[in-house]
């Protein structure tokens, strides 16, 4: 049997297992929250079109609204100042993908503090029990803020700002710029840490890994349902000539 047919005999036997990483999308969808000088982004809006009506009688369809970065995304290396003319959403190469992943779990951590980062050493860490990082794959980071559904939870805003969980400034340019990673994929809603505006760099994981060329996904879920190895990770853009982003359908295929 060829390698296609094999992985499609897998899937009808339950011995490969698709999980969904990605949140659903709809106006209750949490959103990035910028100081208000700033632009910011779009809810996710449907409008009707037809409903089986006179305006359609045989069809139900929608047009919808909604900002590139919104729900579970994909970040294009465009989308921030250090890679300014780089290559945006629909010049990712295709092989990119579908990509093994190396699922890192910091939900314990992040339950005694939500301000928690992943040092370089964390990383060194799970290496030490798991083995290297999967060459040319995600690094996906659990730490459990995919129950905080909601806005005021997701952003966890308080009187100094966010707080949310995410890579320091050093471990953020060692996976730009020394690791095999294509890219990271985080629960939040960002890739950076709800308190990056006040790192050195800003924004690190935004500034040091799009501007290696990487990419990074975020709002995923069910990473509790994702082994530290071995898992291959489907992230699908829509090619979106000149974007910055898109949201995307994100799966994970696991061997049971």
């Amino acid at each position: 049997m060829s390698v296609l047919s094999d992985l499609a005999a897998a899937l009808r036997a339950g011995s490969i297992e698709i999980i969904d990483l990605t949140a659903p999308l709809s106006s209750e969808t949490p959103i990035l929250e910028l100081p208000p000088e700033f632009g910011q982004t779009a809810r996710f809006e449907l409008e009707e079109i037809s409903r089986y009506d006179d305006r359609g009688p045989g069809w139900y369809w929608n047009n919808f609204r909604t900002g590139e970065h919104t729900g579970t995304h994909f970040d294009a290396p465009n989308h921030w100042v250090t890679n300014t003319g780089g290559a945006d959403i629909a010049s990712v190469p295709v092989d990119g993908f579908l990509r093994p992943a190396a699922m890192l779990d910091f939900s314990a951590e992040v339950a005694d503090n939500p301000d928690f980062l992943v040092e370089v050493e964390h990383i060194k860490a799970w290496e030490a029990e798991h083995g290297s990082l999967p060459d040319g794959g995600w690094l996906l980071f659990r730490t459990g803020w995919e129950s905080r559904t909601s806005q005021r939870d997701m952003i966890n805003a308080d009187d100094t700002g966010p707080h949310s969980p995410g890579l320091s400034a050093d471990c953020a340019r060692w996976v730009a710029e020394e690791s095999p990673a294509i890219g990271i994929g985080v629960e939040t809603v960002g890739t950076d840490a709800g308190t990056a505006h006040s790192f050195d760099p800003a924004f690190p994981c935004h500034a040091l890994l799009l501007g290696s060329n990487k990419y990074g996904l975020t709002q995923l879920r069910n990473l509790s349902r994702v082994p530290p190895t071995g898992a291959m990770v489907v992230a699908t853009p829509l090619p979106i000539v000149s974007g910055s982003g898109s949201p995307a359908r994100v799966l994970a295929l696991v061997e049971r």
